[in-house]
């Protein structure tokens, strides 16, 4: 096991690249990936850092120097041969050769695209422009490395003492989490906190206590290279990403209506099993459930991520009834903003009428809250988005009004084609 402190320590060489591998990813990215490979190789698209907790100064914290310096380092990756050697000969989902020796071929020869890094106030503008399967690609490396120069920026003046505490206290916070959730019955919990995580020595840590401390009852982790390091089983599905570049491309409303079943009926060409996930709310759960197809319904489960996780798996159950489906053999996956609490509370509700799963993110990975001066640790929101497609705004609206994205007359246009209408707000914490 790492000594993280002495690691922090010793953060005063020239560069400690923070990616060292180009499956430092979340899994999910390589199945979408794969997926627009196959489908859409050719779209152009934009992805950009957006900010939502714009109270957090990155470019005051953050030396462009040493950000570029990270970026330009993750542009020499290429694919390793154990780690080749390990998508394509590894079950995945119960699925061997998961990913399809063209895509391989592909993703052994990739070297990242150029990106544009741009200080405007006390934010910096990133942005990724190319085709979609490379792009796409820059999001999770481009956000892990954000997260991790801000903690370096705090804990730069802390001496070895203060870090050997510090990490001391929050691993037995993570440890005091770990003890509450093993008492649930029947839980079922992944890691799913690559994104925003405080640094990649903390998010392994955070693994090895949740294999230690729940056992079977933890699935495994959304982290690729950690999957591959820990022989874990790496978890993840498809994402927002996919409907809003496929909604901007269309060229009717009627075009746009179809592009979010037009997404998963090519994904349903590719995937079963536990892969075939809806993921309902890029433009509002209920109106994508009332206007899916029937086809959809024998899918194995949903995810819930935006809005109220309650309702969200109320619509869900009230769906699959309607089109004469059990839903105690569907599965749900809460994945927005969890904490232990919330994990506990949902556990309690839904177990046995649903199967229950929980992709536990920030506040896994990142949960430094009330240990530094300030809260200068305490985790924020940000994310690195599809902001076009072939020159066309991309558009999320969201069961949450505040992560909503893209151009104000297009959202409202979205609004009226999907049907959505008043929206309640909740907070955004991670």
């Amino acid at each position: 096991m790492q000594d993280i402190a002495t690691r922090v320590w010793n953060h005063k060489w020239k560069i400690d690249p923070i990616v060292r591998s180009l499956i430092d990813t979340d899994f999910y990215k390589l199945l979408m990936c794969q997926s627009v490979f196959r489908n859409r190789p050719d779209t152009q698209v934009t992805f950009s850092l957006i900010n939502r907790s714009s109270h957090v100064p990155l470019a005051r914290l953050i030396d462009e120097g040493e950000l570029r310096e990270q970026l330009d380092h993750i542009r020499t990756l290429s694919l390793r041969r154990n780690e080749s050697t390990w998508l394509r000969g590894n079950t995945f989902y119960g699925q061997r050769q998961i990913f399809a020796p063209a895509f391989m071929d592909w993703f052994e020869q990739l070297r990242l695209p150029p990106y544009h890094l741009e200080r405007v106030g006390d934010q910096y503008e990133l942005t990724f422009e190319g085709a979609w399967p490379e792009v796409m690609l820059w999001e999770i490396p481009a956000l892990a490395v954000i997260m991790e120069l801000r903690s370096r920026a705090v804990l730069k003046d802390l001496g070895r003492f203060e870090l050997q505490v510090l990490y001391a206290r929050a691993m037995t916070r993570v440890w005091e989490k770990v003890e509450r959730l093993r008492h649930l019955p029947g839980l079922r919990l992944a890691d799913f906190g690559t994104r925003r995580r405080h640094s990649f020595l903390w998010q392994d840590w955070c693994v090895q206590a949740l294999t230690e401390g729940l056992g079977e009852n933890f699935t495994g982790t959304s982290n690729c290279l950690i999957a591959k390091n820990r022989d874990l089983e790496a978890i993840g599905t498809n994402a927002h990403e996919l409907p809003m570049v496929y909604a901007a491309l269309t060229e009717s409303d009627e075009a746009l209506a179809r592009a979010p079943y037009d997404v998963l009926a090519d994904w349903h060409e590719e995937h079963s099993g536990n892969l075939r996930i809806i993921l309902p709310d890029t433009y509002g759960t209920k109106g994508f459930l009332d206007r899916a197809p029937d086809w959809l319904a024998g899918w194995t489960g949903i995810r819930v991520d935006s809005g109220d996780p309650e309702q969200g798996a109320e619509t869900a159950i009230r769906w699959w009834e309607s089109r004469g489906e059990d839903p105690s053999e569907k599965l749900v996956i809460f994945s927005d903003g969890l904490d232990v609490e919330k994990i506990e509370a949902l556990h309690a509700r839904f177990s046995g009428r649903v199967r229950v799963s929980f992709g536990w993110g920030t506040l896994l990975t990142n949960d430094f809250r009330g240990l530094v001066a300030d809260d200068r640790l305490a985790p924020f929101s940000l994310v690195c988005k599809a902001v076009a497609a072939d020159g066309r705004p991309t558009v999320k609206l969201s069961d949450n009004p505040r992560k909503a994205m893209g151009p104000e007359a297009e959202v409202e246009r979205y609004k009226r084609v999907f049907g959505v209408g008043a929206q309640v707000e909740r907070e955004v914490v991670v």
